[in-house]
């Protein structure tokens, strides 16, 4: 029984024929068909879904960088407020301190003007209460004198 070369059971064959054309044909032909249909629209979409990510990631980043710089304007604000905030609350306590010194200076003047005007009239009634007093010891000294003299003193005498 003979059998063709490429069928031979103990044989290597080493001299390519023309099957091979045939093979490396069909072969390009598979990977022409393959590209057309399967790469070419699975490598589409796989590009235009990593642009998609991508887009979608750096958008995702330019948020998140927004967000992050509002939050930090709004933290720089908030301490800006609450420094103002603690400055106006500062100066409205030193205006009261102020007021209330400038006040109390006051009734301390008042006071003093009081207590000299009191002082004045209590040594007005103090000499007045003398001056009574005075002619009272008088008028008593004479009279006790001439009682024990038993004659009239004049004010002369008594002094």
């Amino acid at each position: 029984m003979s059998f063709p070369l490429g069928f031979a059971e103990n044989s290597i064959q080493l001299v390519p024929d023309g099957t091979l054309i045939l093979h490396v044909f069909i072969i390009l032909v598979m990977v022409y068909v393959l590209n057309a249909t399967l790469f070419k629209p699975i490598n589409q979409i796989l590009a235009s879904r990593e642009k998609r990510t991508r887009g979608r990631l750096t958008e995702a980043e330019e948020i998140m960088e927004s967000v992050s710089q509002k939050l930090a304007d709004y933290e720089r604000s908030l301490r800006q407020a609450r420094s103002e905030a603690y400055a106006l609350t500062e100066a409205q306590r030193t205006e009261a301190m102020k007021d209330r010194q400038q006040k109390l200076n006051e009734m301390r003047a008042q006071l003093a003007q009081s207590i000299a005007q009191e002082k004045e009239i209590i040594q007005r009634q103090a000499a007045e209460a003398r001056t009574t007093l005075e002619a009272e010891s008088r008028g008593i000294a004479r009279e006790i004198g001439s009682r024990v003299l038993s004659r009239p003193i004049s004010d002369a005498e008594i002094n």
